[in-house]
């Protein structure tokens, strides 16, 4: 995603920042607004004589992304792999991020893999 749309923004050296977006994904929590950092500075530098055209572009690009990726993606991977229900996906950073602010949100979801994990491999004792 992040690919496609520095290449149609005009980025300069779009797939080098597609590359770091790929690599910070796999970083909870902060990952996608550390991988914008690099190109928001690219393409405000890029359109200071323009106006910031390109800054706004991917900056809206980024919210596009985080909301994919946080509402989409992320739930069903984890839903896939751990069997979390895609409620728990959702509301476990929320209330994580309530209860323990920012590490409750960036723990939530290993935490809910684990504890989904020992209660799928939990004997059953039938009566």
């Amino acid at each position: 995603m992040w690919f496609v749309g520095l290449y149609f923004i005009h980025v300069p050296w779009a797939p080098l920042w597609a590359l770091v977006g790929a690599v910070c994904q796999f970083v909870p929590g902060i990952g996608t607004a550390l991988s914008v950092c690099g190109p928001a500075i690219a393409a405000f530098f890029a359109s200071v004589d323009t106006g910031l055209d390109k800054l706004w572009w991917t900056l809206g690009l980024y919210a596009v992304i985080a909301v994919v990726d946080g509402l989409l993606v992320q739930p069903l991977l984890l839903k896939r792999q751990t069997l979390v229900p895609w409620w728990a996906a959702m509301i476990g950073p929320i209330v994580g991020g309530i209860l323990l602010p920012p590490w409750g949100a960036l723990l939530a979801p290993p935490l809910l893999a684990v504890v989904f994990a020992l209660r799928r491999a939990r004997p059953r004792v039938q009566p």
